[in-house]
């Protein structure tokens, strides 16, 4: 998945409350247009930080059909996010849709670039992403891999998008993003619906207080998904066929 859009929100607002401080004599909707574009990004916490296990999520936003759970993760400050969603769609039609990486401007909250690097398979790909984030965080970038698989008995289909390194060059002024944990559970629910969910573990770069990005961590989640009901009914997703998917 454009995996930067669940999480961009959390930098958003802890930019908007420094800055609603620093500036308290301003115009409060100066602040709130400037930093509706922020965003938290996913990263993992050392080599030990997994998507793991199931329990411990407790219910943190529940609207339109969408609910957003968190729970602690061992050795960082900050939670895990869970998103799960039905959606009106088969199983090829959403992966095409997070497959559809130029697009993914879209739907995922406020992305700056999205470029596919190398097609390996239908269902195995490299891409780049950028997300811009105002003054005076910067901007940051990272290379994914997205590889989607399906359980042939049950039909439940993973999608895995860690990052990796080496492909583009690290920029100046551009934070490079080297490791994140993210994974979508797509399952069939009957004709033409699924349960999506998508999991993942986050620690912002730099130091960020942990308790006011938990604060805002469902936000992002929330719209993300909210674009993503609307945009998987594009007809070219409708049509989409994946030889190693069975809907």
């Amino acid at each position: 998945m454009c995996q930067i859009g669940l999480i961009r929100t959390i930098y958003l607002n802890l930019n908007r409350i420094i800055f609603s401080f620093l500036f308290l004599v301003l115009p409060m909707v100066s602040i709130n247009s400037l930093y509706y574009s922020l965003i938290v990004f996913l990263v993992s916490f050392g080599s030990s930080f997994t998507v793991s296990g199931q329990s411990g999520w407790k219910l943190a936003e529940d609207r339109d059909g969408i609910k957003v759970f968190t729970r602690p993760v061992q050795n960082s400050k900050i939670k895990a996010i869970k998103v799960e969603c039905n959606l009106q769609a088969t199983s090829s039609q959403l992966v095409a849709a997070i497959l559809d990486i130029k697009t993914c401007g879209e739907w995922v909250y406020n992305s700056k670039k999205n470029i596919p690097i190398k097609q390996i398979s239908p269902l195995d790909l490299i891409y780049y992403a950028e997300v811009e984030v105002p003054w005076p965080v910067e901007n940051r970038d990272y290379v994914v891999h997205i590889k989607v698989d399906q359980q042939p008995q049950t039909k439940v289909v993973t999608v895995n998008s860690p990052c990796i390194p080496g492909y583009v060059d690290e920029k100046e002024g551009i934070v490079r993003i080297s490791q994140s944990v993210a994974k979508w559970t797509i399952t069939p629910m009957g004709k033409n619906q699924v349960k999506a969910e998508y999991v993942l573990e986050v620690d912002p770069m730099g130091s960020i207080p942990a308790w006011l990005t938990n604060l805002f961590a469902t936000k992002g989640p929330y719209e993300t998904f909210r674009k993503l009901k609307v945009h998987v009914q594009k007809e070219v997703y409708k049509k989409a066929d994946f030889a190693s998917i069975t809907d």
